[in-house]
């Protein structure tokens, strides 16, 4: 259970990244990665998301 709770944090904490680097420079690194709205990017993105809901959850839990 705690290797899956890495791998949320970790997406999360990339899809962060992602979305500043979306605000400051208007640059999509999964877009840019996997290209814009293909398969793969689509894939990232529902896994940042449920990845966010996760770790939201787990610490509404700890609260």
């Amino acid at each position: 259970m705690k290797s899956l709770k890495n791998i949320a944090l970790i997406l999360v904490i990339i899809g962060g990244l992602n979305w500043g680097l979306i605000g400051l420079l208007g640059f999509d690194l999964v877009a840019a990665i996997f290209g814009a709205m293909s398969l793969l990017s689509k894939i990232v993105y529902i896994l940042v998301g449920l990845s966010a809901v996760y770790v939201a959850i787990d610490f509404l839990k700890k609260g």
